[in-house]
């Protein structure tokens, strides 16, 4: 075995779904989590950010254990990690902070002994921890995924999304964790529902691939997750209806929730209006909420690798600082 220095990933967030590809559609959005990762004499684990507190410091932290597994699959033995992680991903706000772990963790450990296994490999194995496909292939691929998984394997296509399109999301001040949004689910739909989003979900991949930014708010619909979900966030059926008025192409819940995503065309002349349209309508709940502006990130994990010089926090988190200005 040969350990490579330092691993360095950038690795981007990520919304799923975009209203009707339930756990198949995603897109990488320019929010980013940036992990290190270097052979230690002992585990340490250092996590930086508003967004890494009460996280674990030991070798329960899934960075930690997405790096083993990685090593496993490899045949190669590195049990002492120095791990450091800075991350803008808010946690279980449906922005994939977890896909964008799995993913970077794993890229890292793979980065670091030589990058024996595949994308391909990283794929399957970051799906089979999701349990979904979606989130996982948006941050390891960027752009937009449409995906599948059998349960084994997981394929994909990437889309390259139209240049004139960006998102903006508002962010409510609370946690919806994946499992509470996923419980208030039907176990069954009619065939009513299952052509309507099979529909609109050929529909909206259709209209990304080719720029028809005039099909996107229809395509956006969806019956088999946002109307149960809507109990869940306070003021998401005034948002999923309206938005479109003030501005937005279209509008979805960003995977699991709370958050919502509005795709809006860059020559869009209201923004101002739809960006207050969603912060008064969430405060009109009694919720705080934030909005932030993203690109859709064509580019997914990104490694770099440096000396093997022990591990530096502080030319680290210059290294963050500098990206975070840039």
């Amino acid at each position: 075995m040969s350990i490579y220095g330092r691993s360095r990933v950038k690795v981007p967030a990520s919304t799923a779904n975009l209203g009707p590809g339930f756990d198949t559609l995603g897109m990488a959005l320019s929010m980013y989590a940036w992990i290190e990762m270097e052979e230690a004499e002992e585990t340490v684990i250092h996590l930086y950010g508003d967004e890494m507190k009460g996280l674990a410091l030991d070798k329960s932290n899934l960075l930690y254990q997405v790096a083993q597994l990685v090593f496993a699959e490899a045949g190669v033995s590195v049990p002492e990690l120095a791990i450091s992680m800075y991350s803008e991903i808010p946690l279980t706000r449906g922005l994939g902070s977890s896909a964008s772990a799995i993913v970077g963790g794993m890229a890292a450990a793979n980065a670091l002994i030589g990058s024996p296994l595949s994308d391909a490999v990283l794929f399957n194995m970051a799906t089979k921890l999701e349990k979904h496909p979606d989130n996982v292939g948006a941050s390891l691929f960027g752009g937009i995924i449409t995906a599948i998984w059998d349960g084994e394997v997981a394929d994909y296509v990437k889309l390259a999304p139209p240049s004139e399109l960006e998102a903006l999301v508002i962010i409510p001040e609370f946690e919806l964790a994946t499992t509470k949004a996923r419980g208030v689910l039907p176990t069954e739909i009619s065939v009513s529902d299952a052509v309507y989003n099979i529909s609109r979900t050929s529909l909206l991949t259709a209209a990304l691939a080719s720029g028809r930014f005039d099909l996107i708010g229809k395509a956006m619909q969806d019956r088999l997750h946002q109307p149960y979900r809507a109990a869940l966030v306070p003021g998401m059926e005034k948002l999923l209806a309206e938005a479109p008025q003030h501005g937005a192409l279209g509008i979805a819940l960003s995977g699991a929730g709370p958050t919502l995503l509005c795709l809006v065309d860059r020559r869009e002349k209201r923004k101002d209006e739809l960006e207050a349209f969603l912060v008064q309508t969430m405060a009109d709940q009694g919720i705080p909420a934030q909005t932030c502006w993203l690109s859709l990130c064509t580019e997914g994990v990104t490694v770099e690798l440096t000396g093997r010089n022990g591990m530096h926090n502080d030319s680290f988190l210059d290294m963050i600082k500098g990206e975070l200005q840039s």
